[in-house]
């Protein structure tokens, strides 16, 4: 249904503008993307695998260091478990570069998706006013070692129902 591959250059306006369209980053939590916009560099300094469907960029996550930096998926391709998808090809790539662990500081209604993905809470990030006036839940997703495919390889939901789908 949707291609992962990484993202390049060229993909940096419709990255930005598939984050700036999130219906999760309306209202009250709309201030932290203002003026936020992925650039060209950012997209060779890092490693973003960006999902796209029949008509572009429908999802993207970036691993920077030994962080889950951005994950977005487009409204319409909510509940696919396109979001799943690309948290377990972030967390592969990962334990490929050496990583134990991978941080996430998350947007708060995404806790429980990641909680769900196999990420513990550790605490949680102070607001940084003007921009955040709201404490951001810190996670951390622990890796097993390459050779051991143990965690996280849970399905969710999501990810049921979408083999359900396929298969019909």
């Amino acid at each position: 249904m949707f291609k992962i591959d990484r993202a390049t250059a060229a993909d940096a306006a419709a990255l930005t503008d598939l984050m700036h369209a999130s219906s999760a980053y309306q209202g009250q939590y709309a201030s932290i993307l203002e003026g936020y916009v992925v650039t060209p560099d950012y997209l060779r300094q890092h490693q973003v695998l960006v999902a796209r469907g029949p008509s572009g960029p429908v999802g993207f996550a970036a691993l920077t260091d030994a962080e889950l930096d951005l994950l977005f998926v487009a409204d319409e391709a909510q509940g696919t478990g396109l979001g799943a998808r690309l948290v377990r090809q972030i967390l592969a790539a990962a334990r490929e570069n050496g990583l134990s662990e991978v941080r996430v500081v998350s947007h708060p209604p995404a806790v429980k998706f990641y909680e769900r993905m196999g990420a513990r809470q550790i605490g949680s990030v102070p607001p940084k006013p003007p921009r955040i006036s709201w404490s951001r839940p810190e996670l951390v997703f622990s890796l097993p070692e390459s050779g051991n495919n143990s965690a996280p390889a849970r399905e969710t939901t999501a990810d049921q129902g979408d083999r359900r789908r396929i298969r019909s």
